[in-house]
């Protein structure tokens, strides 16, 4: 089944990710890169927070 994938632009790696955890979400097991978190939402669908320039 094919699925969309968000990348999501933000300032604050941190505040914005402890909201999406707060909204349901949790880290993924892999984070592959310094200026980017992996999500995964409450039905396993990861979506990207990333900083400018990543």
């Amino acid at each position: 089944q094919m699925m969309m994938h968000l990348d999501i632009r933000v300032a604050d790696l941190d505040e914005v990710g402890a909201r999406a955890v707060e909204a349901g979400a949790r880290p993924a097991d892999v984070q592959p890169q310094e200026g980017v978190r992996v999500y995964l939402d409450p039905a396993g669908h990861p979506f990207c927070l990333f900083l400018p320039g990543w």
